[in-house]
Parts: structure tokens; C-alpha cells; sequence
């Protein structure tokens, strides 16, 4: 097994298994956990005896999303300041939410995301990439940043995920909807019970391992190109254009990119705990 500060990689057979592992704060993602995130896709990636990959998480949600609260992720962005201005944060963005989720979207293994608890904003950017979604059975799923002031989240995958008048509705309200929903949509792939998600998930990744790498490879390929030739890359690219301008826009009326929301904040809007 090989550790990182804020990711586990094991390697089962021909499985990695890469696991999100902050569970003090349900696994929100600051730059350095989603730098780790992706050095272990790239190890999963070039280990020749590696056919598939699951991304996971320990503790009680998949991710809560960005992490825009806790103080080690404060003290990061003091120590790592950006340019001024809408220069720095759509630089910033563009590299690490668009850039490493389209890379991990791209890798030629399959991949799966084993969702449990929360996956909120930011945690859709971690699963949706992955070719595969398996859902424990007390799953949530929302994307609430329209209370900040912003349209979606970077990796704008809603209208492919949801269809295009249930992302409208969700963006609209902020509400959650649950495994079930999420499978009826066709977003999840199954729906399995919580103390299941771990053993079902591996029992998946084990099975599709038997295929013949570069024909999935090459599967894994023609359905993403299909989708890039209905348009997903390009709108994609607008998309976080707009994200961006409307950071800007909130911080020109507010004085906050967010409108001065925290993780507190946006628990006591969304009605979680």
C-alpha cells in the first residue's frame, strides 16, 4: 500500500483502489488532497498490471466538495496566493478542477466511483469523471452553488448526468437527491446497501478486469468521443468561462467570489448536518 498525506493507494490484483481519505472534514477537496488525487490516478494509470480503478473514500460521505472553510485549506491558499484580479482564479481553476477532472475522465482504464453519504458540488467532479458510479444506498447528491453566486460547479456535466430540466431544477433549488433518484436518472449505475459498497464495487472492478485491456480501452474511447462530438467538451470549455464570470461578478457586488459563504454556511442553507 502506498500512502500519501491525504489519499490511500492499494493495489488488489489488477485493482487499484485510491481512496479520499480526510474524513474530519467528509473529504472536501483542497489543492493538495486533489494533487495526491492525482498522482495515484497516474500510478494506476501506468501500472501495466493495473486494468481497473476505483476511487472510494473512508468515512461517513464520499465529499462534501470544495473546501472553502477549514483552516488547513486557509493557511494553503496564504501560503499559495494567487494573481490578482479574475486572472489568478480562472488560471488556478482552469488547471486544477477543469483540467485534472477532463484528465481523469480521459485515462484509458476504466475507472469507478464507490459514492456513499455526501457527494456535494465539488464531490460530483470527483465521481461523474469515473466511468462507473456505485451508489450505497444513503447517498446525496447536489450541486448548491447557485447560493454563491455561481451557475454550477467547474466540471459542468449536469445536462449529461441529470437531463437538462432536472439540472435545471437542481441548480435552481440547491436540493439533494438521493440513490435512488440518481439511478432512476441513469447518473448511478446501481444502488447497493451501505455495507455492501465496498465489496460490490471491488467485485465489479475484478469482473470488468478480466476484459481485454485496449478493447476497453478502446470502448471506454468511442463513448467519450461520442459524447465530445454531441458537443460536452465545447460546452464544458463555455461553461467555465461563465463559472468564472460569475466569481467575478460576486466579488464586484459582494466583496466574496462566493458571496460570503462558508462550509457552515451552506450546511444551514442546505439543510444538512
Amino acid at each position: 500500500m502506498s500512502n500519501f498525506k491525504y489519499i490511500l493507494y492499494d493495489k488488489q490484483d489488477a485493482v487499484a483502489v485510491i481512496s479520499l481519505n480526510r474524513p474530519e472534514t467528509r473529504n472536501a477537496q483542497h489543492e493538495p488532497l486533489l494533487r495526491e488525487l492525482d498522482q495515484a490516478f497516474s500510478l494506476g494509470e501506468k501500472d501495466d498490471e493495473v486494468r481497473v480503478i476505483v476511487l472510494r473514500a473512508n468515512g461517513p460521505s464520499f465529499s462534501s466538495g470544495h473546501d472553502i472553510g477549514s483552516a488547513e485549506a486557509k493557511e494553503y491558499h496564504k501560503a499559495h496566493p494567487l494573481k490578482p484580479g479574475a486572472e489568478g482564479r480562472y488560471w488556478s481553476e482552469a488547471d486544477k478542477f477543469l483540467g485534472l477532472t477532463r484528465r481523469w475522465r480521459d485515462l484509458p482504464k476504466p475507472t469507478i466511483a464507490a459514492v456513499q453519504g455526501w457527494c456535494i458540488a465539488g464531490g460530483l467532479m470527483l465521481a461523474w469523471p469515473c466511468d462507473l458510479i456505485i451508489a450505497a444506498d444513503d447517498a446525496k447528491f447536489s450541486d448548491p452553488v447557485v447560493r454563491m453566486g455561481i451557475g454550477g460547479v467547474e466540471y459542468f456535466g449536469h445536462p449529461w448526468e441529470f437531463g437538462a430540466r432536472k439540472a435545471k431544477e437542481l441548480l435552481f433549488t440547491g436540493e439533494f437527491i438521493d440513490a435512488q433518484e440518481a439511478h432512476r436518472l441513469g447518473m448511478v449505475n446501481r444502488v447497493v446497501p451501505r455495507a455492501k459498497l465496498d465489496e460490490e464495487t471491488l467485485a465489479l472492478a475484478r469482473k470488468i478486469a478480466e476484459m481485454p485491456p485496449f478493447a476497453l480501452a478502446m470502448a471506454k474511447k468511442a463513448v467519450n468521443h461520442t459524447l465530445d462530438a454531441m458537443g460536452q467538451r465545447e460546452a464544458m470549455e463555455a461553461v467555465f468561462s461563465w463559472h468564472q464570470l460569475a466569481h467575478a461578478h460576486s466579488q464586484l457586488v459582494s466583496g466574496s467570489a462566493i458571496m460570503g459563504m462558508d462550509a457552515q454556511k451552506m450546511k444551514q442553507k442546505s439543510g444538512t448536518a
